[in-house]
């Protein structure tokens, strides 16, 4: 029986199959060597002394190739260890279960390598159990920095280049927290799977690529890592900077892994980012092209300091409260108390809340001399001496809250009663540049610090709260593009404000934020579930369910516009939710009037002014104008009456810039009577219809309330976000 290693015995397609796969890289490569090498009658030691392996390994793959032949050798040994360890996936499953050493102990038991091996690949990338992520990513050469962001991704049938973007300023530690997680990979593995190309005439879409994204991230460093290619061309110029793959890693497992760092280092690099490039890459499977060619959107560009800090220019002297330093749940509780009787005793408090009086004594006496709360003027008692009731400190805390409107930017000031300090406001225009309109909500901001100043105690500031027309990424605080404001596409405000403010900055969707400020200020009366319907340009609502906001998935739970939509099946062709006139007030009400023979102002004036026109003209009776509001407010009633019958809600709230004096009764109306005559449970519960206790600065007022929710509300858990 002839050898089956033996030179003469290998066919020609076996020998030319054994040196592809010895002339490529992995596991492949040191199996056909062994095969090769035996077959020119190698021994084994003399095999294993040239390719630096064990006798073992090499008795092994004679062995499984006696066995099996070229199949064989493509099976890998059951040793309960892979020959290779993929370093990139080792350095994604770190960063989406960040856990110190104990991670490492758990990745290296789940790919079935050594702790030591695990440890290995941390310190070649410079990811360090416990300390802040620095990264090194060790690329052929070597990107150069740690602040890396994904920023663009080029394939075609013959080529996948990842684009990676770095500036020269000093890296600033990020901790482990990642705000993408598994499911978003495996989305992109699944669009990778399905993607089908075909192949590319020329270079010339790969160079149209690399030059369009070199004009959008001017101030971003650019490298070119190529993922994989068909051959080693690389287009001419210098643009960007070349690099390969690490020795040790996969393409798919580097994309994967720059997509981790770059969300675990950059808050803004949000799953909405990520997201997009699945569907960038799954579109060319549902209709056939050529290439797929993805960037994101601009970076928002920070000045950082030498010590890796922020730089804010020109920014007030006020810093923020360590919400950790205003004490414990149990003191939440007392402070939620207090706040929604107003005046209270410590006994009155101890029943509400189920404490022991010596707990609520103890509490209040911290918070008293803290200054959260002050001492009413003593009360009479039947028997024993005289009760002392608490109430809340307005001046011990402050907010601002900012709200953006497509006409009008609003800032206020208030205390902690939810009290008005100050009020500024200016008047813009939706096509603003973005650029413009960032200064401008600072100088009215500042304004209104500048007029509180002499009421705000510096220590007493807890923050900025920001309000905007959804939708918005609260994760990376990005509005993207609200219906009304398409100049602000994609506009990183949270980071670009925060420049600008040295204290803690939220952002919230406008009518989420006017619930807020309706739960804070509203007391007792606001002690339930409830939801708000912001009259604003355009109307939304926001929901305020067992004892916090209900935001939602994404924080923007909420789009009116498109329940009241259906509620009137108004669908397009295509089946989308149609974008009403009704829901936006400013414009639809005064052409509603128009059309029933209204002579509304004319087209000099703003939607603003009009829409208030009309409504002076309906509270002197005029029939146009009033059938034009209650048109409008019709059509919102069928909207609440959907959220009405979904959340089982017993109270709706109305407020906003545009539910003023004259159009109350009205809209208070035809809202009542949707929501109690036609509920399907309308036997069983009687639906109020309310004003909001906020003023036409509702959503500002709700922002700067935000503060003081995330800071005092008693909660289990954190603020949720994104």
């Amino acid at each position: 029986m002839p050898d089956p290693l033996h030179a003469d015995t290998l066919t020609s397609q076996t020998r030319t199959t054994l040196r592809h796969w010895a002339a490529a890289d992995g596991p492949l490569a040191l199996r056909a060597r062994i095969v090769l090498l035996a077959a020119e009658g190698r021994r084994d030691a003399e095999i294993a002394r040239r390719l630096g392996v064990s006798r073992q390994t090499v008795g092994a793959w004679r062995h499984r190739w006696y066995s099996g032949g070229l199949a064989g050798l493509e099976q890998r040994r059951r040793t309960g260890r892979p020959v290779t360890v993929d370093e990139a996936d080792v350095v994604t499953r770190t960063l989406l279960a960040p856990g110190g050493s104990g991670a490492s102990r758990a990745i290296a038991r789940e790919l079935g390598v050594s702790h030591a091996t695990v440890a290995a690949i941390r310190r070649r990338w410079n990811i360090m159990p416990d300390q802040p992520i620095v990264p090194r990513i060790p690329t052929r050469p070597p990107l150069p920095g740690a602040d890396t962001w994904v920023m663009g991704l080029y394939t075609d049938a013959d080529r996948g280049v990842l684009l990676v973007g770095t500036r020269t300023e000093a890296p600033r530690p990020a901790a482990a927290v990642t705000v993408i997680d598994a499911e978003v990979l495996a989305g992109l593995d699944r669009a990778l799977d399905t993607l089908r190309l075909e192949p590319a005439s020329d270079d010339q879409e790969f160079s149209a690529f690399l030059a369009d994204a070199a004009a959008l991230h001017a101030d971003i460093t650019l490298h070119a890592v190529t993922l994989w290619s068909a051959d080693e061309r690389r287009p001419a110029g210098s643009l960007v900077s070349h690099h390969d793959l690490p020795v040790r890693a996969s393409w798919r497992g580097f994309l994967n892994a720059l997509i981790a760092l770059d969300s675990t280092r950059h808050p803004e690099s949000s799953r909405r980012v990520f997201l997009d490039l699945v569907a960038a890459l799954e579109r060319p499977a549902q209709s056939a092209g050529r290439s797929v060619r993805w960037l994101r959107e601009r970076v928002a560009e920070h000045q950082s300091r030498p010590d890796g800090g922020w730089h804010a220019p020109d920014a007030p002297s006020f810093s923020g409260v360590n919400q950790l330093d205003l004490g414990s749940f149990n003191e939440c509780v007392v402070i939620e108390t207090v706040r929604l009787v107003g005046t209270v005793t410590r006994g009155e408090i101890a029943h509400r809340t189920g404490l022991t009086q010596q707990s609520v004594s103890r509490i209040a006496r911290s918070l008293l001399d803290r200054g959260f709360l002050v001492e009413d003027a003593q009360r009479r008692a039947t028997s024993g001496k005289p009760r002392t009731p608490v109430r809340l400190c307005g001046s011990a805390a402050h907010a601002l809250g900012l709200h953006i409107d497509p006409e009008v930017l609003t800032a206020v000031v208030i205390d902690l009663d939810g009290a008005l300090v100050c009020t500024c406001t200016r008047t813009i225009s939706a096509d603003i540049d973005p650029a413009e309109f960032v200064a401008q909500a600072v100088e009215v901001g500042h304004e209104a610090l500048g007029k509180a100043r002499g009421a705000v105690q510096p220590n007493g500031f807890l923050g900025v709260g920001v309000a905007v027309p959804g939708p918005v990424d609260i994760a990376s605080g990005t509005v993207l593009g609200p219906p009304l404001m398409r100049a602000w596409q994609d506009l990183p405000l949270l980071y670009l404000l925060k420049e600008h403010f040295p204290c803690p900055v939220l952002i919230e969707k406008d009518s989420l934020a006017a619930a807020a400020g309706e739960r804070w200020i509203g007391r007792d009366r606001r002690a339930r579930d409830f939801a708000y319907l912001y009259l604003g340009t355009g109307v939304g609502s926001g929901l305020y369910l067992n004892g916090d906001l209900y935001r939602g998935v994404s924080a923007n739970a909420g789009e009116f516009g498109q329940l009241c939509a259906l509620a009137l099946d108004r669908v397009a062709a295509d089946g989308r939710p149609e974008i009403l006139p009704e829901c936006n007030p400013p414009v639809s009400v005064p052409q509603f009037a128009e059309r029933l023979g209204l002579h509304t102002l004319g087209t000099e004036h703003s939607s603003t002014e009009a829409y208030r026109a009309v409504g002076r003209a309906a509270a002197a009776g005029h029939p146009a104008a009033t059938a034009a509001l209650r048109e409008v407010a019709r059509a919102v009633g069928r909207g609440a009456l959907g959220l009405v019958d979904l959340l089982d809600i017993d109270l709706i709230v109305l407020g906003g810039p545009f539910f003023t004096d004259d159009v109350a009764d009205c809209y208070l109306e035809e809202i009542g009577r949707a929501v109690n005559e036609f509920p399907t449970a309308r036997r069983l519960r009687r639906v109020h219809v309310e004003r909001s206790v906020l003023s036409a600065e509702a959503a500002a007022v709700g922002a700067a309330s935000t503060l003081f929710h995330a800071t005092f509300t008693p909660r289990l858990k954190g603020r949720e976000r994104g």
